[in-house]
């Protein structure tokens, strides 16, 4: 069970580690872009490619659907950022259990957005586990886990494509501990828990009152998606790359633009400090070096981001 991107290296390799696949569940088809073209989830595309049966359910309520989960018979269900929640009739359904990959070492970063909030908060590592899911939010007994270094230039984007790789690797060692008998249940110490909530698109605004060296990880964790964005003079910009520019908190309010155009740069005022911008983007142009976008956007010292 799953569905974005991130589910697919695990499908791959229960695939390659030769493990009967009775089925794969994924959510419906759905309209994206900007052409709102309707389109296959990731998962779907690479059961297809390996020859794998699919569902696609709107729920898991409906009494079809149970039937069809049911009758599969299966050991373990797997699941792997699905975006569907199972309920208790369901988490009972397969033999063993059913087995979540997630995106954090637990019980850090419960929740849905462990890989954004990780790279916000400025962590140096996060990871991912394995474990035995019950009714609560990521609150079952973990199996195993694997911790991943977030490196100063990591994004959401780049943390998330190391730890899909390494959850798919996590997971057929786990299911290899299962058949051996060697595999053990640590339960969570749930006071240490946190929670990462579902990102929205208006969530990536720059609050420039925040520390330079807050917003500077901000940005790396709302990248790709949702974008960290802020207004300058009615327009929408998007940044992508920034770096704290040490030294003494400017008297400026924060937002205001320390320095820019004939500089080559376009450094900010931040809470504390303030933030050099290295790369960014208007709503209708390309993403560019800070450099170059200047010389068609003629920001001053002065001007103010909002």
């Amino acid at each position: 069970m799953g569905t974005p991107a991130f589910s697919v290296p695990s499908l791959e390799a229960l695939h390659s580690a030769g493990h009967e696949i009775a089925l794969v569940a994924t959510q419906p088809d759905r309209p994206k872009g900007r052409g709102r073209k309707v389109e296959a989830p990731p998962v779907k595309k690479t059961a297809q490619k390996f020859g794998l049966p699919v569902i696609q359910p709107a729920s898991l309520r409906d009494e079809e659907t149970k039937q069809v989960l049911q009758a599969t018979a299966a050991d373990f269900f797997i699941i792997v950022a699905f975006g569907h929640l199972l309920r208790e009739s369901v988490l009972k359904m397969p033999r063993l259990g059913c087995i979540n990959v997630h995106a954090s070492l637990l019980p850090k970063y419960r929740g849905p957005a462990p890989i954004q909030w990780a790279v916000i908060n400025g962590e140096p590592e996060t990871g991912v586990t394995t474990m035995l899911m019950d009714k609560g939010l990521d609150t079952g007994d973990m199996l195993m886990s694997a911790a991943e270094t977030i490196g100063p230039s990591d994004t959401a984007g780049s943390l998330h494509d190391r730890l899909a790789l390494k959850g798919a690797d996590l997971l057929v060692r786990t299911l290899a501990a299962f058949a051996d008998g060697s595999i053990q249940r640590t339960v969570q110490n749930h006071s240490a828990a946190t929670y990462a909530p579902l990102l929205k698109k208006n969530d990536g605004l720059i609050d420039w009152k925040k520390p330079a060296a807050k917003i500077e990880p901000f940005i790396r964790g709302m990248a790709p998606w949702p974008g960290a964005f802020t207004f300058w003079k009615n327009h929408r910009l998007k940044i992508f790359r920034s770096t704290p520019a040490f030294g003494s908190s400017p008297a400026a309010p924060p937002g205001t633009v320390l320095e820019a155009a004939d500089a080559g740069r376009l450094v900010v005022a931040a809470g504390e400090g303030a933030l050099s911008i290295l790369e960014l983007q208007n709503a209708s142009g390309s993403r560019l070096p800070i450099a170059e976008f200047l010389r068609g956007f003629r920001i001053t010292a002065g001007d103010f981001f909002s």
